[in-house]
């Protein structure tokens, strides 16, 4: 006897177990009948496998009210001609009907949306398509406020709608993830004060979500924000937080994230040895980590290129240039295609690295291979002080004069844009 997939596939959309489509039963079985039903986990096992085709008249009705369907189109058959006992189902027709005109009443007032995974899908594949502008523009302001959007979408559908704990929990994560992107988009566009408000909010959903992956992408954000704005004990403290979470206890490749991430930390300290204690430890992480495992798309930016990236940082924070343009190189070799902001911060690092052990030339020509589409936000900032400190270095030079002739010409194509 097959099983019944329609009820398979109506549990997988609410994101129900047996055991919570028991209880739900249940629970409306009480609503119309003024006592619990008893409805149990094998009962469903029962439905599930095909072995009971046709539920008693009050767990029909029970699942029905669970989803918003008859019993039929959840895949149920019903008996030839019916039973005695079936009958017997139908003795309380009156308080039936009491519930089916108030369920009509609830319906023209506007009856809650039933939320399920196909609600958290769609809003996935949004954040997914957020993760990929950020990858290849950065934190633009349009970027910021759709991804607030996407956070209200979520949390709106909490207000509104039905859901099972789990799909809760996904949309306060989807909610705190959109928020933590926002928040990455205002420190990518240099924006902090609005970046530290999206924080407190992004923090607040990660909980309400009890999900550690989530946690550890709003801490590894805030980690990365503190940093940029020049507050290292910050950065540092957030990294342990998410290195702390379970997922990171886990997955070799989080810890790597996080590892990295603490030796540019430690760099900014001066720190040599706690940074490279740091870097091994990464390194040693990614190496056991595996590639093909399931991981959200905001996690795919990270691979070896990233790693050397973070290596790079790590090592201009130190001051140790020779081997921030080393890791440099080796992260743009890597760099897969579509990571275009990223790529874009590793050029400029490189080139202030180049300029800073006097290849002046070098500097200038790796600074001008950055589009200038790409020059804003983060990347536009290292391109000015790239600017400043070739002034202090090199006044007066042909590369200089180059340089300023090269950006003064990119600002007259954006006046005319």
């Amino acid at each position: 006897m097959s099983g019944n997939e329609a009820l398979v596939r109506a549990m997988r959309d609410l994101d129900l177990t047996q055991r919570e489509l028991a209880e739900r039963v249940n629970t409306e079985i009480q609503g119309f009948c003024g006592r619990r039903g008893s409805v149990s986990e094998g009962t469903v096992g029962r439905w599930v496998t095909g072995r009971q085709r046709w539920p008693q008249g009050r767990q029909r009705r029970g699942l029905e009210a669970v989803f918003g369907c008859s019993a039929t189109s959840l895949g149920f058959v019903p008996r030839a001609g019916g039973s005695a006992r079936e009958d017997a189902d139908h003795v309380d027709r009156r308080m039936f009907v009491t519930t089916a005109t108030g369920a009509a009443a609830a319906s023209a007032l506007g009856a809650p949306h039933r939320v399920g995974t196909s609600d958290v899908r769609r809003l996935a594949d949004r954040l997914a398509e957020l993760v990929d502008a950020d990858d290849r523009r950065g934190g633009t302001l349009a970027l910021e406020r759709a991804a607030l959007d996407l956070a209200d979408q979520a949390l709106d559908l909490q207000q509104r709608g039905t859901a099972s704990q789990r799909v809760r929990g996904r949309l306060y994560g989807l909610a705190a993830a959109g928020t933590s992107s926002a928040m990455w988009a205002a420190a990518d566009g240099q924006r902090p004060d609005v970046a530290m408000l999206h924080l407190d909010r992004a923090v607040s959903l990660a909980e309400l979500s009890g999900d550690p992956t989530i946690k550890y992408r709003v801490w590894g954000h805030a980690g990365a924000m503190y940093r940029q704005f020049g507050r290292p004990s910050d950065a540092l403290a957030a990294q342990d937080v998410a290195r702390a979470t379970s997922i990171a206890r886990r997955d070799p490749l989080y810890a790597s994230l996080a590892h990295a991430r603490s030796a540019v930390g430690h760099g900014a300290f001066g720190d040599v040895a706690a940074t490279r204690r740091s870097l091994g430890l990464a390194a040693d992480a990614y190496a056991r980590a595996d590639p093909g495992a399931g991981r959200p798309p905001w996690m795919s930016f990270y691979d070896s290129a990233e790693l050397e990236g973070l290596s790079m940082l790590a090592c201009m924070r130190l001051r140790l240039y020779p081997q921030a343009e080393a890791h440099a190189h080796r992260s743009n070799a890597l760099r897969r295609p579509g990571i275009v902001r990223n790529s874009a911060l590793t050029i400029a690092d490189l080139a202030r690295a180049q300029l800073e052990q006097g290849a002046v030339e070098a500097a200038v020509a790796s600074a001008r291979t950055i589009a200038p589409e790409a020059r804003h936000g983060r990347t536009a900032f290292l391109l000015h002080r790239f600017g400043t400190r070739l002034t202090q270095i090199a006044h007066g030079s042909p590369e200089a004069r180059a340089w300023r002739e090269h950006t003064h010409s990119i600002r007259r194509q954006e006046g005319t844009q």
